[in-house]
């Protein structure tokens, strides 16, 4: 965990205030606070921050799975439906695979809040490429 919070020093995790705190193959955690950086002006949490919580999580999920092989890992497709607004307090992305494929990963994320309750709800497609010489 500690060197994927290293590697999004300085980027738009950091400033949102992302951190993982559950890293291993097929499955990541990361906690987004729910303040001013992710709130929208109606004071509750921005549906893109949701958006980017689920966008970091799979992505970083597929670069877990292939950095050591070569591999580069882009988001290409995301979806979300927001189920539930919240207000403050933290939430939890919760990221399994559901399909890990040469070229293609399939991630379902679940946004919850604190009680479990779930916020949001995403699918996000990375495609996998070796990296240029």
């Amino acid at each position: 965990m500690k060197k994927a919070n290293e590697m999004c020093q300085s980027t738009l995790s950091q400033s949102l205030g992302m951190e993982f705190t559950v890293v291993r193959n097929g499955y990541i955690e990361a906690k987004m606070p729910v303040d001013q950086r992710t709130q929208q002006p109606y004071g509750v949490l921005h549906g893109g921050a949701s958006a980017a919580l689920a966008e970091t999580l799979g992505s970083f999920g597929s670069h877990y799975l292939v950095a050591a092989d070569g591999g580069i890992a882009v988001g290409v497709e995301l979806n979300v439906n927001h189920i539930k607004s919240k207000r403050n307090g933290v939430v939890t992305g919760k990221a399994k695979i559901i399909h890990q494929g040469k070229s293609l990963h399939l991630w379902n994320i679940e946004v919850v809040d604190e009680e479990g309750k779930l916020i949001a709800v995403s699918r996000l497609t990375v495609m996998v490429r070796m990296r240029e010489s």
